[in-house]
């Protein structure tokens, strides 16, 4: 996007338009919620960027009250987000990586994959899962479309593609090549593909008669419930129900046999799929418990998504409150985590500069001594906070938050204390 583009979004105020949804192609009418404008929440500065102009796009939602599926517009085209220098390494949490290997486990007591099975992983990032696997002596193979991850990837010695997912590179690299899928594996996915459709088509197409589909994916029933708007952002154009997401398999001729509720990312589903030919796999009574839930929550109703707006602000004008007041206390404030769902949040309270958080630091090297996207805070190593020895230290991404704050015990040392500010502010 050149200079011109980037202005659109600066101080202009973009004109509401009415879209299709992304599996009914329906018009849509109805706004979920609107974060007004923010950049790519994972794209971190240099510090030779933060004088130039940065573009800022819409962050308004959308519910299709036709399928019901909440959505976003495609306003910056996912490989622009997606690039090469992707900073988002899953290998630096070691809750996920903890998380990635007793689903493997699970796997492999349940299925029995063996050396004569093949396994795929769509955004397989930099081998954070397919490592377990291959312990195993399972054949693995990656598709990521992040030449720096899947460089990671392979220097575990998983086999990667470098390339964006989808049904004609199912058709060319598995189908044609006589390479599909035992098991397929799209985790933390299926939100950030504009073509949802083609994309799980691909994964029927990548498919062996009798092999499986898993797919875990952020939760919007819980979403909307506890109110974490911050897991919205650009990266992200759907968000999904499982009323919404079987309805996209049914019509790529895929079924839903099974499901797991999950606490990951603030509570997830994992889904186990398979060609709807495929009669050997008895459908779980957890389907049915589950899509029976979401119709008495009133998930295929309007009414559902209301008031979120309203709830999105008291958090923003609770949390400004409270930073204000340390603020004025002469307290010492910094952030933990140069997470996206941070980003959001930074963005939508408007907070800039290092006025109110100081600083923020990230375990992973490939952020750290760049800065926030919009807010320009910047992100340094953990050494910094015995340095500062901050009053506060905010975790932006609250789903770890038991995580950081065994791994920032020390910080109780001269009496700091732990800050999330969703789906309240709390303390402790």
């Amino acid at each position: 996007m050149d200079i011109t583009e980037c202005f659109i979004f600066f101080g202009t105020e973009l004109k509401s338009k009415k879209m299709n949804c992304r599996h009914c192609e329906k018009k849509i009418n109805h706004v979920f919620v609107d974060l007004n404008h923010s950049p790519i929440a994972n794209s971190m500065l240099n510090k030779d960027q933060l004088n130039e102009p940065e573009c800022h796009y819409p962050l308004k939602i959308w519910v299709c009250d036709h399928c019901f599926l909440v959505q976003m517009e495609e306003f910056e085209k996912a490989e622009n987000i997606f690039d090469s220098e992707y900073t988002y390494f899953s290998s630096f949490s070691t809750s996920w990586l903890a998380h990635a290997e007793k689903y493997v486990d699970m796997m492999m007591d349940r299925f029995h994959f063996d050396e004569n099975t093949q396994v795929i992983e769509v955004a397989s990032n930099d081998g954070y899962l397919l490592q377990y696997f291959k312990k195993h002596n399972v054949p693995v193979l990656g598709i990521d479309p992040t030449a720096n991850t899947a460089q990671a990837a392979e220097e575990k010695g998983i086999k990667t593609l470098v390339d964006f997912f989808s049904s004609n590179l199912a058709k060319k690299e598995l189908a044609d090549k006589n390479r599909l899928g035992d098991l397929i594996i799209a985790n933390n996915v299926l939100l950030h593909v504009p073509h949802l459709n083609d994309f799980v088509k691909g994964m029927k197409v990548g498919l062996k008669p009798k092999g499986i589909i898993t797919a875990e994916f952020q939760y919007v029933i819980p979403l909307i419930n506890d109110c974490k708007f911050d897991t919205i952002y650009q990266e992200h154009y759907s968000y999904l129900s499982f009323h919404a997401i079987s309805n996209v398999f049914e019509s790529q001729g895929l079924e839903i046999f099974d499901v797991e509720e999950l606490p990951t990312h603030g509570k997830s589903l994992r889904i186990f799929g398979k060609h709807k030919e495929d009669k050997s796999r008895a459908i779980s009574e957890r389907v049915t418990e589950l899509a029976d839930r979401e119709e008495k929550a009133g998930v295929k109703t309007l009414a559902f998504y209301e008031n979120f707006q309203e709830r999105v602000d008291n958090i923003k004008y609770n949390s400004l409150a409270f930073l204000i007041d340390q603020k004025q206390k002469g307290k010492k404030i910094i952030g933990y985590g140069a997470a996206a769902k941070g980003n959001t949040f930074l963005n939508y309270c408007g907070i800039k500069g290092t006025d109110i958080i100081h600083f923020v630091v990230d375990a992973s090297p490939h952020k750290q001594n760049k800065y926030l996207p919009g807010s320009h805070i910047p992100v340094y190593d953990e050494k910094k906070i015995s340095e500062y020895k901050p009053d506060y230290v905010i975790i932006l991404p609250w789903n770890l938050k038991e995580e950081i704050s065994e791994q920032l015990s020390y910080i109780r040392d001269w009496g700091g204390k732990f800050v999330i500010f969703i789906p309240e502010v709390t303390v402790f």
